[in-house]
C-alpha cells in the first residue's frame, strides 16, 4: 500500500514527532498519544471464510477481507475504536426486511440468492442460510469500541507493562448530539484543505459484491494522518442497476490541538443518501457514457449536492433508516478518569 504524494507543506504547520513501523500486512503510526493501525490483508481464503459465515449466518460477500481492520487507540485513556469487516458485516439485516432497512426488492434478487446456495455454485453454503436475509449488504456501521487489549502491529497480544492496572478497563462510552453552537464540534474543513504534509495514508477494503453481475455493493474505509488531526472516512456505496443508488458515510476527526489535560474530542459525522438510479444518471457529464455510474467519488458528488429533500428524505422510497446526517461527540466519563489519574 503506498501513501499518495503530499502537496507541498504549509510552512507554518511543524511536524511533531512520530513512529513509523510496518510489517507486510500492516502499517502503524505513533503520534500526540494515539497509535493507529491499518492492516490490509488479500481476500479471505476459505477457513477463514467458513469461520464468518457460521459466525454472521447469511452468506458472505464475494470479496470478504476478514482480517483487514483500522484501529485508533488513545494511550493515556485505553480507549479503542474499530473498523473491522466481521462487524461490519453483523449490521447487516439478517432475516425477513422489516420497516427502515430499506429493502430492495427485484425480480433478480432470488435468482441472486439461488446463485449463492445452488449446489453446483462457486458460493455453495450450508443449506440452513437460504432464508431472507438484506442481498444488497446494506449496513450502517460507523466503527465501534471494543476492550483495550495491547497487541504487536501484526494484532498479536504483548504484555502491558506500561500501568497494568488499567489494561482490563473499558471507558464507558456514549455518544451524544454535537452542540451546533460549539465551533469545536465541528469538522473544519479549511484545516483538511490546507496544503499540510500526509504522515501516514491507508485504504482498507472491508467488503464488495457485484450483486450477480445487477450492481455493485462496498465499504471501504481511508484515513489520512496529518501533523495536527487525523481524518476518516468510511464509505458504504450500493448501486442496484436501473433501481437505485445509496451511500452511507462516515466521516471521523481528530485535532492534535486538543488541550493535554482534557480527553480526546471526537467528531463523529454520518450521513446517508438514497436515489433512484435514472435521477443519478442525469447528472452524467455525457449521457452516453456510463462508466461515472461505478465510480463511488461520482455516485457521492451527485448524491451530496442533490437537495437534501431529495437525497436524504424522499430517497428511493424504501424507508430507509440510514437518510440524513448526524454528527456526534463522544461521552468518555471513565476515560477523563483514567486520563487524569495519569497526569498525576
Amino acid at each position: 500500500m503506498s501513501t499518495p504524494p503530499s502537496p507541498s507543506p504549509s510552512p507554518s504547520t511543524p511536524v511533531p514527532p512520530h513512529t513509523l513501523l510496518e510489517s507486510p500486512t500492516s502499517r502503524t503510526i505513533e503520534i500526540s498519544n494515539w497509535r493507529i493501525t491499518a492492516r490490509t490483508h488479500p481476500i479471505s481464503a476459505a477457513p477463514e471464510c467458513d469461520a464468518l459465515h457460521l459466525s454472521l449466518g447469511i452468506p458472505l460477500p464475494e470479496m470478504t477481507f476478514g482480517s483487514n481492520l483500522l484501529t485508533l487507540e488513545h494511550i493515556p485513556s485505553r480507549w479503542k475504536y474499530t473498523w473491522s469487516t466481521p462487524a461490519a458485516l453483523g449490521e447487516v439485516r439478517n432475516g425477513e426486511m422489516r420497516e427502515g432497512d430499506g429493502g430492495v426488492k427485484v425480480g433478480y434478487a432470488d435468482k441472486w440468492l439461488q446463485s449463492r446456495t445452488d449446489p453446483s455454485s462457486t458460493f455453495v453454503m450450508p443449506k440452513t442460510v437460504a432464508k431472507p436475509y438484506d442481498w444488497t449488504y446494506t449496513t450502517t456501521y460507523a466503527g465501534h469500541s471494543e476492550p483495550w487489549a495491547p497487541v504487536d502491529i501484526d494484532g498479536h497480544p504483548i504484555p502491558d507493562s506500561d500501568s497494568p492496572s488499567l489494561t482490563s478497563t473499558t471507558p464507558e462510552v456514549s455518544w451524544t448530539a454535537a452542540d451546533p453552537e460549539d465551533s469545536s464540534h465541528e469538522i473544519p474543513m479549511a484545516q483538511l484543505t490546507r496544503q499540510d504534509p500526509i504522515l501516514f495514508y491507508a485504504e482498507i477494503p472491508l467488503f464488495e459484491d457485484e450483486l450477480h453481475d445487477n450492481g455493485s455493493s462496498t465499504l471501504l474505509v481511508r484515513i489520512r494522518v496529518m501533523p495536527t488531526c487525523f481524518f476518516i472516512l468510511s464509505r458504504f456505496t450500493l448501486r442496484v442497476d436501473n433501481v437505485l443508488f445509496r451511500q452511507f458515510d462516515t466521516r471521523f476527526f481528530h485535532s492534535f490541538d486538543s488541550p493535554p489535560s482534557s480527553p480526546p474530542l471526537i467528531i463523529r459525522e454520518t450521513s446517508g443518501w438514497e436515489a433512484p438510479y435514472e435521477r443519478v444518471q442525469r447528472q452524467l457529464p455525457r449521457r452516453e457514457d456510463l462508466t461515472p455510474l461505478t465510480d463511488p467519488s461520482f455516485i457521492a458528488r451527485a448524491l451530496s449536492e442533490m437537495p437534501p429533500r431529495v437525497s436524504q428524505k424522499e430517497g428511493a422510497k424504501t424507508g430507509w433508516r440510514g437518510l440524513g446526517t448526524k454528527r456526534e461527540v463522544p461521552k468518555l466519563a471513565l476515560v477523563s478518569l483514567l486520563y487524569n489519574e495519569s497526569e498525576s
